[in-house]
């Protein structure tokens, strides 16, 4: 350790026999040899995750990013490696732990800072991205309850929320899951339903599904517009967006579908029922029926 690095918020922690501890140590020490897991814990997980074009995160927050949150960044790596990512350094991306990181060098949009994430947060620009990792052991449940919400109170929200805008217009979109109950409260009988994953895409291996991915994608692609025009010019968030900033929206996530790397599908469900015949309704249904059709035909 240099000089520099001890000197940093030395009240957190404290040397024993030279390994780092938090003053309240309750948990692992800060060590050459923990540094050496933290590093192999990052790598097995590159390893893992290295078909993909991006290995370090799969939250798909584009190249527009502002600022990202590593929370319990040991020996930093993670945080570098996101930061050496974005062209010119046009993201900053900040480390945070109990304990500092033995690095010597670090790219320019790469801050490596000693806090702790229990007490108040006080940086002020919200974040697009917050990452946690090998953080098994280090709350109790109330802590991590506290953690994630202020991760949800700092955070950005990227891209729109079309259920949100939804609900302002009126027309929420979760007829998916509510389909089933409306039926039986409007009086329908044996009802029966099916979930489906649709593909879109040909990714699948299997071949029926294959082919109904291509058929989806087409559906997708030629759909979205549609889907979006009305509703984000209408009701976007946080105002109504203009025709052309929707279709930029619709292009990028054209992109994303086009993408092979993503396995893509949508959540389908079918419902059938039926009217139930005049012997299963009840009493009061019955005479109700009864005096509708003598009022009819009267």
């Amino acid at each position: 350790m240099t000089d520099q690095i001890i000197a940093v918020d030395t009240n957190l922690y404290q040397v024993r026999d030279g390994e780092y501890y938090p003053d309240d140590w309750q948990s692992v020490p800060s060590d050459d040899q923990m540094f050496e897991t933290y590093e192999a814990g990052h790598l097995v997980a590159l390893v893992l995750d290295s078909d993909r074009s991006n290995p370090l995160f799969r939250s798909p927050i584009g190249s527009n990013a502002k600022h990202i949150l590593d929370l319990g960044t040991g020996k930093g790596v993670w945080a570098i490696d996101v930061a050496d990512t974005f062209p010119n350094a046009s993201a900053t991306v900040r480390g945070v732990d109990l304990f500092p990181p033995p690095v010597s060098w670090m790219p320019p949009n790469c801050i490596l800072e000693v806090d702790d994430a229990l007490q108040e947060w006080t940086w002020r620009e919200p974040f697009d991205l917050i990452h946690m990792r090998i953080m098994i052991g280090s709350f109790t449940e109330t802590e991590w309850e506290r953690v994630y919400k202020q991760c949800y109170d700092i955070l950005n929200t990227w891209g729109v929320n079309t259920m949100e805008c939804a609900k302002k217009a009126g027309r929420e979109l979760n007829a998916i899951d509510t389909m089933a109950e409306n039926i039986r409260k409007a009086g329908f009988v044996d009802i029966h339903e099916k979930e489906h994953k649709w593909p879109i895409g040909p990714w699948p291996r299997d071949k029926k599904l294959k082919e109904a991915g291509v058929v989806n994608f087409q559906h997708w692609m030629s759909g979205m517009e549609g889907w979006c025009l009305w509703l984000l010019t209408k009701f976007g968030s946080p105002q109504p967006w203009t025709k052309e900033e929707v279709h930029v929206y619709v292009a990028k996530m054209r992109a994303e579908l086009k993408n092979p790397r993503h396995h893509i599908y949508q959540r389908a469900r079918r419902v059938w029922a039926r009217k139930p015949f005049a012997d299963e309704l009840g009493t009061e249904v019955k005479r109700s029926h009864r005096l509708d059709r003598t009022s009819d035909w009267g």
